[in-house]
């Protein structure tokens, strides 16, 4: 710091100097007149001049002449010609002086400038190096933000839904805060605390939730910023971290997305000594060399555990790993209430009935939809948050934003409705379905022309085949409809064709739902992680055995299709009279959904009991 201020001190007071010589210069140029050699001598030989100093080059002196105002003569200058102007200049009786002219100040400015615009252009140099790298005398500095104990302000009531992490990282606020309770009957906390779970669960906001109970210096930074382009930075940044950690202890360290500087060694590279292991095997040394009792707390988060090296995951390194896993229904309602003290919310506005409608989301999904609820408010001109805007911020984020603008033709329009209400139906008709809760035809999103929105009421943890197997077929509703009432196939089922296809071969080859292949674990496309193998090997089992799995994948989907075209077959009046409605307001939901489903209901009840036709059995996969 004091470098730099007597840096900007000297840039200071050399501007200052060079501005007073050019205004100098300047002035002295604006005064005195230039005047040519020949009107000298003439003034000379009339006596009109005065104060005479000649150089080797120049004669500067006072003129007079007829419009000079000043008593005291105009300055004037002017390029000295004659070698043997003394003889004029005695003959006039005019007085003069020899003037040896100083050449310091030119030879000066002729070396400082350079030196000043080198030493300029070098400062702009290492200036601009500074902000990409950190600097020459920083290469192995580390880059960890770092916050002192009173800087941290996340409390463990930030960090909702995800109470059984809590529990875990109770222990480790205790031992910070009294670490004698843990040593004086021999017990160790763990030296290493890796935080593992999807994206946006909150395991950083965690890691801050720890610092700010325990009251602790934060060290903050992420895996990608220890590796370097050149060879042993990231090592020499792992020991600095390490040596300001201890000095700063009792502390906390936290490295967000281990996995870019702790991936398996060798996996995926074709040599072993690459500047990333050489950064890794320096935070194994770390790890293996520091005293867990001085107060020291690694803390990591990543949410791909599978690729990380096993040496880090031993006993003595991180010991511990904590799932943050995505929340339920309880911690959705209670991530929703934390969020929603920042805004102006309705009175009436049901957060249970919320948490069941965003099921599968994390909580910086639930963050962002409370601010898209918050910005659909204002632009309606409300001054609260109701139950309306949290719905359509639903819908924006599911499915997108509307376009209005965008113009399809009928044609188009009577198509996409068919084709929604074939989902809708198909769900329907189904058992242990997700409720229909909205049909649109209105575009949205970049490419989705309508959508038929369903909403979990519960959390679900397991899946049956028979379940597997309506979503299937409830995800091939639109193609068939367009198939029955059309005659035709449109290119608007891509979407749903690649989502019952996933479907489809993960019942096949992770769950073991097919009666030929059996009970057998096909989805190891490379048997071990931790080791380096070309990524489009087909797997572990034969060419056969591949030729089954695809045989199998289309017997799911075929059989799920005729399924689903018995059931729309059989269900055509219900559907026109729905998609003459649907065509007329855009949207269904509310009391025309109601009377959709309780139409649906009647005619496959009906129908099951005159032994017709039965929707809702089950297909035997």
């Amino acid at each position: 710091m004091k470098n730099n201020n007597r840096l900007k001190t000297l840039a200071i007071i050399g501007g200052i100097w060079l501005a007073l010589i050019m205004f100098n210069s300047i002035s002295s140029n604006a005064v005195m007149e230039t005047i040519p050699y020949s009107e000298f001598l003439k003034l000379a030989k009339e006596g009109k001049v005065s104060e005479l100093a000649v150089t080797d080059n120049t004669i500067q002196g006072k003129m007079f002449t007829d419009d000079t105002t000043s008593d005291q003569g105009q300055p004037f200058q002017t390029v000295r010609v004659d070698a043997n102007i003394s003889d004029i200049l005695e003959q006039n009786g005019i007085e003069y002086a020899g003037k040896i002219q100083s050449t310091f100040l030119p030879t000066l400015l002729s070396w400082v400038v350079p030196v000043l615009l080198f030493v300029g252009i070098w400062f702009f140099i290492m200036k601009r190096f500074q902000r990409q790298q950190g600097g020459f005398m920083t290469l192995g500095k580390n880059k960890a933000k770092i916050y002192m104990d009173d800087d941290v302000q996340v409390r463990f009531e930030d960090a909702a839904g995800v109470d059984e992490a809590k529990e875990e990282l109770v222990e480790v606020i205790d031992f910070l805060k009294e670490p004698e309770r843990f040593t004086r009957i021999g017990g160790q906390i763990p030296r290493g605390i890796l935080l593992v779970g999807p994206p946006g669960t909150g395991k950083t906001l965690l890691a801050k939730a720890v610092a700010g109970e325990s009251k602790v210096p934060f060290f903050s930074l992420s895996g990608s910023e220890f590796v370097e382009m050149f060879v042993g930075l990231g090592a020499a940044r792992v020991r600095d971290l390490f040596k300001q950690a201890k000095d700063n202890a009792p502390c906390i360290i936290f490295i967000d997305e281990l996995d870019a500087l702790g991936k398996a060694r060798g996996y995926g590279t074709v040599g072993g000594h690459d500047e990333r292991e050489q950064t890794l095997n320096q935070l194994l040394v770390e790890l293996d060399g520091f005293d867990p009792n001085m107060g020291v707390i690694l803390m990591a988060a990543t949410n791909r555990p599978e690729i990380l090296d096993p040496a880090l995951l031993r006993p003595g390194r991180f010991d511990r790993q904590i799932l943050v896993d995505r929340p339920d229904k309880v911690g959705r309602a209670d991530i929703l209430s934390v969020h929603l003290k920042n805004v102006i919310a309705a009175q009436n506005l049901d957060v249970d009935t919320l948490a069941g409608m965003t099921s599968g989301m994390v909580g910086a999904d639930l963050a962002n939809l409370v601010n898209e609820a918050a910005l659909l408010s204002v632009r309606s001109n409300k001054s609260e948050v109701g139950m309306n805007e949290f719905e359509d911020a639903i819908e924006r984020v599911v499915a997108g934003l509307e376009k209005k603008n965008r113009l399809i033709n009928p044609k188009e329009k009577e198509i996409v409705a068919y084709h929604e209400l074939g989902h809708a139906v198909v769900a329907m008709s189904l058992p242990e379905t997700d409720p229909v809760q909205k049909i649109s035809i209105i575009p949205r999103g970049i490419a989705a022309l309508g959508y038929t929105m369903q909403v979990p009421t519960e959390d679900r943890f397991l899946m049956r085949r028979t379940e597997l197997s309506n979503r299937i077929a409830t995800l091939l509703g639109g193609r068939a409809a367009e198939e029955i009432f059309f005659d035709d196939i449109s290119t608007g089922a891509h979407n749903d064709l690649s989502r019952a296809t996933d479907i489809a071969r993960s019942m096949v080859k992770e769950y073991g739902m097919s009666r030929k292949l059996g009970q057998v674990y096909f989805a190891h496309d490379n048997p071990n992680p931790f080791m380096a193998q070309n990524s489009s090997s087909s797997g572990n089992y034969s060419e056969t055995t591949a030729n089954l799995i695809d045989q199998e994948i289309r017997r799911i989907i075929d059989e799920q299709y005729e399924r689903v075209i018995d059931i729309l077959r059989s269900k055509r009046n219900i559907i026109h009279r729905a998609a003459k409605n649907l065509l007329e307001k855009e949207i269904l939901e509310g009391e025309e959904l109601k009377a959709l489903f309780d139409a649906v209901s009647q005619q496959s009840a009906s129908k099951a009991d005159d032994g017709i036709l039965d929707d809702r059995r089950p297909l035997a996969a």
